[in-house]
């Protein structure tokens, strides 16, 4: 049976989970504001240029994997899609396209979650190599972050409602 991880670690395992997909006080985290959604929600803009939730969702899988790659030291551009930080989506509307878009992300966060339990809690205070803050504020970070775009997407379902004439 694996050793539980150091308490540093756990509660920063705690936050990441429940920013994604544990029930917390807190409402809605990012798993839960993606769940269910059609394509259409997904694509649909609240202005041309802003990002829609399939954007948004693609752009969340991409810093769970940055993180990632600072704690383990991974090298740049293995993300598996071409570019960074913003991908333009859908480039295809149907649900599989997004289905496989969501699995992308679950798979990144499982990744983070990966690399921050086998994380030894002395590195917490490094600063890696090219970044400003230590791995414990990334990885808060990467919890907030997650939290934000949670927040933004429940605003752009609601705006899409609304604007729908059904709010």
């Amino acid at each position: 049976m694996p050793a539980r991880p150091p308490t540093e670690i756990r509660l920063l395992l705690a936050a990441l989970e429940e920013a994604f997909q544990k029930r917390s006080w807190h409402g809605t985290n990012l798993a839960g504001s993606l769940r269910g959604l059609a394509p259409a929600l997904a694509s649909w803009r609240p202005d041309p240029d802003r990002h829609n939730i399939w954007e948004i969702m693609v752009h969340a899988a991409y810093w769970k994997y940055a993180v990632t790659r600072r704690i383990v030291g991974g090298p740049r551009g293995s993300f598996p899609l071409k570019g960074s930080n913003w991908y333009r989506r859908p480039l295809a509307k149907t649900t599989a396209a997004f289905r496989e878009d969501f699995r992308l992300l679950k798979q990144c966060h499982a990744d983070l979650i990966d690399a921050v339990t086998a994380l030894p809690p002395g590195r917490l205070a490094e600063v890696p190599k090219n970044a400003k803050f230590t791995l414990e504020q990334t990885i808060r970070g990467a919890a907030g972050h997650d939290l934000y775009h949670a927040g933004q997407i429940q605003l752009i379902k609601r705006l899409y409602t609304a604007r729908r004439g059904r709010g």
